[in-house]
């Protein structure tokens, strides 16, 4: 039987190519938008941590913890006792609210473009075609919750690596993504 844009199975490449691009776009966005204001609120900690001989905290990694923080991953700091304190940087006013549709509308976009891809008109296969953006978000942002990390001294500061792993490498690209999806084959 001949391939036809209705009876294509998952396109899982197209999906994580998607969904990467997402990612980066994304990111970028949150960059251009809050980089200058990042460097404003890091001015004082990276001159406190330069006196004391350590590496200033560059502004794109506080750019990195503001894109987590826009999925409701949480910064984590060592706290007295070994433990760690969680801090939600845009709830506590260090950034605008509306960097919580940033990934809203990245992966909504993401997941109804696969979902035109796909060329269903099968709201369910729609919604999985648009899933798939999955594969290429989570791997970034896996890598994201590394990248992002802050350390020194023995201890780290960033995103913190649950809630990033599950929330906004998984929870996040299937539920948008699977809406965009749903959305594209509902309306072709």
């Amino acid at each position: 039987m001949p391939s036809t844009a209705s009876n294509r199975s998952v396109p899982w490449v197209p999906g994580a190519v998607a969904g990467a691009v997402a990612f980066l776009l994304e990111y970028l966005a949150v960059y251009f938008w809050q980089a200058g204001n990042v460097r404003r609120q890091l001015r004082g900690i990276n001159a406190i941590i330069q006196l004391l001989g350590g590496t200033p905290v560059p502004a794109w990694a506080g750019v990195g913890w503001l894109f987590y923080d826009a999925h409701f991953v949480a910064f984590t700091y060592p706290a007295i006792g070994g433990s760690r304190t969680a801090l939600d940087l845009i709830a506590n006013g260090n950034a605008p609210t509306l960097l919580y549709l940033v990934p809203v509308v990245g992966l909504l976009l993401a997941g109804f473009a696969v979902g035109r891809y796909a060329g269903t008109t099968d709201r369910s296969r729609g919604a999985v075609a648009g899933a798939s953006v999955a594969v290429g978000y989570a791997v970034l942002t896996w890598i994201g919750l590394f990248a992002f990390r802050v350390t020194g001294g023995g201890s780290w500061v960033g995103p913190d690596p649950v809630t990033g792993a599950l929330l906004a490498a998984v929870l996040y690209p299937i539920v948008l993504g699977g809406i965009g999806g749903w959305v594209a084959s509902a309306t072709r």
